[in-house]
């Protein structure tokens, strides 16, 4: 088999700013955003680490810019002449990061902790990222106290730094459940997090001592919050083991349905004498996705 055509030309090159050109104009208001001044801080910390994206030269020989305006205009600023460029052997002219994946927290997490192993300190990473140094702190003991099985759960997910020390408060088979919840409501924030340990039993505490006080928020009602958190969880657990089961029976509800609908005696006698359920198979056969 014939290996693909690469989209790049392997090695970088090191091309003057003067002969790249930008594809598109800068947005207002680019140079005071937190993005901009963070890439400018990253440049002058630790240099540039991703090359600009450009097409092949013209007659002039003159460079389109496909990918990496705000890291131009930030060399700019900075006042370097040369960038290192990929130079990309078609002619497509998207935006590259259109589809990136995004680092999730644990893999924020690990990164930082893997350069810090590596003898960048915790300062340096602060000043290249342009943020507060407890921000790394916290980002650096992210999964302390957190159970493997947890950390599990949350691996490709992003959340705040702060949850770590939310979760902590809690014993390991608590942290699992609350993450499963978490997870299952799309919902993994801190607020939430602090919801569910206010909820949460005493023995299932690290120390089993409650937090403080909730505001506003009697014994009693403490003791329902529980009992309503417990009886959620197993609602997830149910609705998790059926899911599959359910959604394939509606698939095939959706079909048969549909079916009935292009029948015009039963059509027929429908609008005659159940307007109300012809109404709902329509709504029906109409849904474009299952969880509308």
């Amino acid at each position: 088999m014939s290996k693909p055509p690469l989209g790049f030309v392997p090695e970088p090159l090191v091309l003057p700013l003067s002969s790249i050109l930008p594809s598109r104009k800068t947005p207002e208001g680019l140079l005071a955003s937190r993005k901009f001044k963070q890439i400018t801080a990253s440049i002058e910390a630790v240099g540039l680490i991703e090359p600009l994206s450009v097409g092949k030269p013209n007659r002039e020989g003159q460079h389109i810019l496909l990918d990496g305006h705000t890291r131009l205009v930030a060399l700019k600023q900075l006042g370097f002449d040369k960038a290192p460029c990929l130079v990309a052997t078609d002619d497509e002219s998207y935006t590259y990061n259109n589809r990136i994946n995004r680092l999730s927290s644990i893999q924020e997490h690990l990164m930082i902790r893997r350069a810090v192993e590596r003898g960048v300190t915790p300062e340096k990473l602060a000043k290249a990222l342009d943020v507060d140094i407890s921000h790394i702190i916290k980002k650096l003991n992210l999964l302390e106290g957190i159970c493997p099985e947890a950390a599990e759960l949350l691996r490709d997910q992003t959340f705040s730094a702060n949850l770590g020390a939310v979760l902590r408060k809690l014993k390991p088979t608590r942290q699992v459940e609350c993450v499963e919840l978490m997870v299952s409501a799309n919902n993994i924030t801190v607020a939430y997090a602090q919801a569910l340990v206010a909820a949460t039993p005493s023995n299932l505490l690290v120390g089993e001592t409650k937090p403080k006080k909730m505001t506003g928020v009697s014994a009693d009602q403490m003791a329902k919050m529980e009992r309503e958190m417990g009886n959620l969880h197993e609602q997830f657990k149910l609705a998790e083991q059926t899911y599959g089961q359910d959604i394939l029976n509606l698939v095939l509800a959706k079909g048969y349905l549909a079916k009935l609908m292009a029948n015009e005696a039963i059509l027929r006698h429908l609008t005659r004498n159940h307007p109300d359920v012809l109404n709902e198979f329509d709504s029906i056969v109409r849904m474009v996705a299952l969880d509308k």
